[in-house]
């Protein structure tokens, strides 16, 4: 189940890196290059965050030393 919450999470994140490239695309659209620019920048830190949470979620091992192991 907990699991689950880290898909999720970086299903939110591509959701924002999504809104991020639709917003560059109307500042492309508006012929202001500057706003595109950083808004393509904002849209790749979002990506890696998805990204870092989908794989790190898919790779996180629960299986570990405990407490009691002689």
């Amino acid at each position: 189940m907990s699991r689950i919450f880290g898909f999720v999470i970086g299903a939110i994140w591509i959701v924002f890196a999504l809104m991020a490239f639709r917003a560059s695309s109307a500042g492309s659209a508006a012929d202001q290059p500057d706003a595109a620019f950083w808004w393509i920048i904002i849209m790749a830190f979002y990506t890696i965050a998805a990204l870092v949470a989908i794989i790190g979620t898919a790779r996180h091992k629960y299986r570990g030393p405990t407490k009691y192991a002689p």
